[in-house]
């Protein structure tokens, strides 16, 4: 297994760096999955237990200006790595401003991830700051778990708000309730709600928009003005909103009624998709 790549560009270091952490409020420990192509960001938890999951997917192109990797095998050609997300948004931290940043699979005692940034000193000769970031490769049997999660059919897609305005609602609606309703139509409606013996809550979303396919296939045989709801842990959805640095240029909510509920974003380059199933 060898993997190393490089980055150059200001603008991509940037956005990696923003990608990492992202990663680092969405996730504790993730799975860097690197194939010939992608770099992916994977948290599994499994749904059924009540944890979250996460797929983030960069082309590696759109990124790196060298990039070499050979996997397990020929025909099994990626590399799985377990890894605290924190460490490596902490490394890419001091790549502000750098010339250059190195990543590299390497060996010292143990197996890391080592980050080498190319910084330019005040007298303009060169110093690399290296972080070794201790990584768990995971064997080829436990890969069945970490493959990007399908997609069940929704019952209602839509369109999300801005997720700053999304996240200052549920912030405090955090501080009544632990549980939050979230329900939408295929009229460009939704609502978030909380209710507890004392108070109940809503905040109405108009005029969203839905996604064209998925609204002809569901408005076939749904009322548009009927919503479809699922309860989830609030905490997870702030989790969620918390993470998001920028506002994405696409971004989607699809509910599958009282199961689960799964957000889509694309952000330029880089696309998230994040699952956070229903209470039980």
């Amino acid at each position: 297994m060898k993997f190393r790549a490089k980055l150059v560009d200001a603008a991509c270091l940037n956005n990696f760096t923003r990608v990492s952490n992202m990663i680092a409020k969405l996730a504790k420990t993730c799975t860097l999955r690197i194939s010939p192509d992608k770099l992916n960001f994977v948290l599994s938890d499994k749904v059924a237990n009540g944890g979250v999951s996460m797929w983030c997917e960069l082309e590696q192109e759109n990124f790196f200006s060298e990039f070499q990797m050979e996997g397990v095998s020929a025909e099994n050609n990626a590399i799985y790595l377990e890894l605290t997300s924190e460490n490596l948004s902490r490394a890419l931290k001091t790549a502000q401003n750098a010339r250059a940043l190195k990543i590299k699979l390497t060996n010292k005692h143990f197996p890391c991830l080592t980050v080498s940034v190319d910084l330019l000193s005040v007298s303009s000769s060169s110093r690399v700051v290296t972080h070794d970031i201790p990584v768990k490769v995971i064997p080829r049997k436990l890969w069945k778990d970490l493959q990007e999660p399908t997609v069940p059919d929704a019952d209602v897609s839509i369109y999300l708000p801005v997720l700053k305005t999304m996240k200052s609602i549920v912030e405090k609606m955090k501080n009544i309730s632990n549980h939050l309703i979230i329900e939408a139509n295929l009229n460009g409606e939704l609502n978030l709600k909380i209710e507890t013996e004392l108070v109940c809550v809503t905040t109405h979303f108009k005029d969203l928009g839905n996604p064209p396919l998925a609204s002809e296939n569901a408005s076939q045989d749904r009322n548009s003005e009927q919503m479809a709801q699922v309860h989830i842990d609030i905490r997870k959805l702030l989790q969620f909103l918390a993470g998001q640095q920028v506002n994405p240029t696409k971004a989607t909510c699809n509910i599958v009624k009282n199961k689960i509920v799964h957000f889509d974003l694309l952000h330029e380059d880089v696309s998230l998709q994040y699952f956070i199933p229903a209470l039980s």
